[in-house]
């Protein structure tokens, strides 16, 4: 039952967000809207308001439209014609400038664009981030091997100047060069002091939907995500604040031991007995130095010595929605090339997912918790507003692409002309739809 309730959560927000934006800018652009639906098919439920717009729950929780008046719906249906006013008759879309009607359509996806935002920013705002540095840990190609430049213990900060702080980070900025010829250019640090860059070259990388699954696998590197060593706050017992540490401080040693990730730190302490500890931090790119007394912590029966750290960072309610805006363009423009990728053959779609698979997801990010949850909705609203924006003419890229085309024509193609383009668009929707359910039973079975 929850995989059903929390799809019908998940689908229903995302649904009601992209057609709130039609509605609510077609209203502004002075079009009469007839019916605003949730759901495709047979009406459920509605209700109009005094403006004459219909308000409905339709039975298919797939989709939901905005159905404004046109030209072509008044001439065929004297019924609606009779019952608007002749200011209403004179509300139909076909009236409004281009540019208004463009921005009517562009508004569904934008919409979900600005979702996503808000939802991680507020992810970001209320919750404690773990940023992620990847070792090299061994080196299994022989020619890098043989240059000797790589070592184990290097740390991979950044791929063609995208910089890698989790796994997500690191497989979307490979999968975005499967199947090509490519010149990875890593940035490497070694110590505090010392980076550089090196290209690793491929020919036909990622070409495999296998080598997809988890291309990290597939640089001739075995690599490791460790813990960046980021204090994202402190116990109850802990010392550290009053001896001059912040949430955000990036421990560089201790006891003059260097600290490249979290994990180092209870390496360090296992080997120390004294009551205080010498560390020092980066913040806001400055050096500083602090001598922490040690807490007491009990840990499986035993009383240990801790700082009283725990590992992350906090951002502010502006720098979450500054972050939140960069992933959202980054997701987006990934989104995009990936689909781009898939319909040119150089990346597998086997991880297109359907209503099966929507449905999966949802129940299992509910029951993890609601941050996933949301997390999820943000990656959907994502897709929804990228997918959207392809110009299939059923989608709102298609009648974008009609409008841009009505432009360069200077009148609107032949209703002939746009059946064909319109039955085109279906055909390719419903084999997309189908392809993805496929996908779904697949992994099932």
């Amino acid at each position: 039952m929850i995989y059903l309730i929390s799809a019908l959560i998940l689908l229903g927000v995302l649904i009601t967000i992209h057609e709130f934006g039609h509605f609510i800018v077609a209203r502004l652009c002075n079009i009469h809207v007839i019916r605003f639906s949730i759901g495709m098919g047979p009406v459920m439920y509605k209700k109009s308001d005094s403006k004459g717009t219909e308000y409905a729950l339709s039975a298919l929780p797939l989709g939901g439209y905005v159905a404004m008046l046109t030209e072509k719906g008044l001439e065929e249906d004297q019924e609606l014609k009779n019952s608007l006013t002749p200011q209403q008759q004179r509300m139909v879309f076909e009236a409004q400038p281009k540019l208004k009607r463009a921005a009517v359509m562009l508004a569904g996806p934008m919409a979900n664009f600005i979702l996503a935002i808000f939802i991680l920013a507020a992810i970001y705002a209320n919750s404690i981030q773990r940023n992620f540095i990847t070792e090299i840990t061994a080196i299994n190609n022989p020619q890098i091997i043989q240059e000797g430049i790589l070592l184990p213990g290097d740390i991979i900060s950044a791929i063609n100047g995208k910089k890698i702080s989790n796994l997500q980070d690191l497989r979307l900025e490979l999968l975005s060069h499967s199947g090509s010829n490519v010149e990875l250019d890593l940035q490497i640090e070694r110590g505090f002091e010392n980076k550089f860059k090196y290209p690793l070259r491929f020919d036909n990388f990622l070409a495999t939907n296998l080598s997809q699954e988890a291309p990290e696998n597939y640089l001739g590197l075995d690599l490791q995500l460790k813990t960046a060593p980021y204090i994202g706050g402190f116990s109850e017992s802990s010392n550290a604040p009053s001896a001059g540490l912040k949430v955000n401080d990036k421990i560089t040693s201790i006891n003059s031991e260097p600290i490249v990730a979290y994990e180092d730190i209870a390496t360090v302490m296992a080997s120390f007995s004294n009551d205080e500890v010498a560390i020092e931090v980066l913040r806001n790119g400055e050096l500083f130095s602090f001598m922490v007394p040690l807490s007491s912590q009990s840990i499986d029966g035993k009383t240990v010595r801790v700082i009283g750290i725990t590992a992350g960072m906090q951002k502010s309610v502006i720098e979450s929605l500054v972050h939140g805006v960069q992933d959202t363009y980054t997701m987006s423009t990934k989104t995009l090339l990936f689909v781009g990728k898939m319909l040119t053959g150089s990346m597998g779609a086997q991880n297109l997912s359907g209503p099966i698979g929507i449905v999966k997801m949802a129940g299992d990010t509910a029951k993890v918790g609601m941050l996933p949850f949301l997390y999820l909705m943000a990656l959907l609203s994502i897709s929804l507003g990228v997918l959207n924006l392809l110009p299939i003419p059923v989608l709102d890229g298609g009648q974008l692409t009609l409008l841009a085309i009505e432009a360069l024509k200077g009148s609107p193609l032949s209703e002939r002309v746009e059946n064909y383009f319109y039955t085109g668009g279906w055909i390719a929707v419903v084999a997309l739809m189908l392809f993805a359910v496929f996908n779904d039973i697949s992994r099932f079975i």
